[in-house]
């Protein structure tokens, strides 16, 4: 990656069994999360399934001050304010040239994130790990070999929330080593 390559990020919550989702809900409130996930994203291209556009609360569909880009194989589909497209490739070049296109944020779901690390898509990957077991039916992807964490928050141990619960922020890149293509 060079200086003038734009982040495509991968960004998710997750328990520490790797639970992601239950019945198309995060199966927590973490509003720390919320914020950081907020930061991250806001004057970026998000894409996402549109399971996951429609998981999103209704006041904040699309999500503000992003470019919502949806990915869904029927081509009839549209919603206010989002861009559908049929494909992460075609995402990401309807995102290219876009205001905030230095970083493109793919935000899920499961099936999204492991299409993205199957075509080598994203180079980061910014994960917050939730220190607790959670029942739930979405899993976060695996990230494979060519994966490398490059930097923890906080660097030791946990954050306590507001609510108690425990957590860290983690920022994985992807090296060109394990590249097979």
């Amino acid at each position: 990656m060079t200086t003038q390559d734009p982040v495509i990020g991968m960004i998710w919550a997750q328990a520490s069994n790797g639970v992601i989702g239950r019945d198309g809900t995060m199966p927590w409130h973490l509003p720390e999360d919320f914020e950081h996930f907020r930061r991250t994203t806001e004057g970026h291209s998000v894409i996402m399934g549109r399971r996951t556009w429609e998981s999103l609360p209704e006041p904040f569909r699309p999500l503000p001050g992003r470019r919502n880009l949806v990915i869904t194989s029927d081509p009839a589909w549209s919603a206010p304010g989002a861009v559908r497209s049929s494909s992460i490739l075609n995402a990401l070049a309807a995102a290219a040239g876009q205001p905030g296109s230095d970083q493109v944020w793919i935000i899920g779901g499961g099936m999204v994130y492991r299409e993205a690390l199957f075509l080598r898509a994203a180079n980061t990957a910014v994960i917050t790990l939730i220190a607790s077991d959670i029942d739930g039916d979405t899993y976060a992807p695996e990230l494979g070999p060519d994966w490398e964490m490059a930097s923890a928050e906080p660097g030791v141990g946990w954050t306590t929330a507001a609510n108690g619960t425990r957590y860290r922020i983690e920022t994985w890149t992807r090296s060109d080593r394990g590249a097979g293509c």
